[in-house]
């Protein structure tokens, strides 16, 4: 090899690095607002969360003293945040469940060619766009036990009304119910893409083998759904697990502390009893359990996706 091209070489190589500089510097320029707004409004209010919950602060005076972990043991021995959490964790299960199988289902519809198949998407996706103050006031109408729709038509069954908000066994229930068909359209969106992304030839193939449209949607649909229904339950818990609208609205709470929610009960000790130190560590926790939750999702359900 001569020196012409060993200095080529070189020149390309150098090129071809600083090439790769450039890249990497505009990327990390793109990022960089990103991260010192992540930086700044994220990370800090986490540091400075966790630093406060071991004084014993409240917000009309100066950040002392220093109690150390009493908050968290004051908590472990708090009945009203052991009713708050299991209320939590019932509604999480009851809506993360049932919107996921509604959106699946309604997604399953809507993607058959089917005369109107746009006008469908749009009205099923329409409850997502209201607020929680309006739906919560749609609701509480909806299951007035006096005046209610649902109760009156429970009444051409021979069914007597029913306290939807005011009975303690059915109010989460009812509240589950409420956010269901409030939030089930953005996962029927994400299940409409998972869909469309399965090849036809799948199907073509296995209606050929004598396969039904259950085989199908057991041994192809689902299996193929699985990184999407992922998704969906992970996005899902983390987002009904901080349910705070909904018992706020339609019940503040009640009857008791039936729909007592723990970001509910979070306000009432930080913003009402002003109690900032206590309510920290109950903010920590709730962040503690929603990571573990997830991290239990991804080892149990991505386990099964490898396929």
């Amino acid at each position: 090899m001569n020196s012409k091209s060993i200095s080529g070489n070189g020149v390309k190589g150098r090129l071809t690095l600083t090439l790769k500089s450039r890249e990497t510097l505009a990327a990390y320029a793109f990022l960089a607002p990103f991260m010192v707004f992540f930086s700044i409004f994220v990370v800090r209010a986490v540091v400075e969360a966790v630093r406060m919950s071991f004084y014993d602060w409240h917000i009309l005076r100066p950040m002392r003293p220093y109690i150390g972990i009493d908050n968290y043991v004051e908590l472990i021995n708090d009945k009203v945040w052991w009713i708050s959490l299991q209320n939590t964790v019932v509604f999480t299960a009851l809506t993360v469940v049932g919107t996921t199988i509604v959106a699946l289902a309604a997604a399953v519809a809507v993607t058959r060619p089917i005369k109107g198949q746009s006008f469908f998407r749009v009205l099923l996706y329409m409850p997502s766009l209201l607020s929680v103050g309006a739906v919560g006031l749609i609701w509480v109408w909806l299951l007035n036990t006096q005046f209610g729709i649902i109760n009156y038509g429970l009444s051409f069954l021979g069914i007597r009304p029913v306290n939807w908000l005011g009975d303690p066994g059915l109010v989460i229930p009812s509240l589950s119910l409420t956010t269901i068909w409030w939030g089930f359209g953005f996962p029927m969106l994400i299940f409409i893409a998972g869909l469309q992304g399965i090849p036809e030839q799948l199907y073509e193939a296995a209606r050929i083998d004598g396969g039904s449209n259950r085989d199908l949607f057991l041994y192809i649909t689902l299996p193929l759904l699985r990184p999407t229904i992922l998704f969906v339950t992970v996005t899902g818990v983390i987002s009904h697990f901080q349910v705070y609208g909904q018992p706020f609205i339609m019940t503040t709470g009640g009857p008791g502390r039936s729909s007592y929610s723990l970001i509910f009960y979070l306000y009432q000790i930080a913003w009402t009893a002003f109690r900032m130190g206590y309510g920290a560590a109950v903010a920590v926790c709730i962040a503690v359990i929603m990571a573990v939750m997830t991290s239990v999702q991804f080892i149990v359900l991505s386990r099964r996706i490898e396929y």
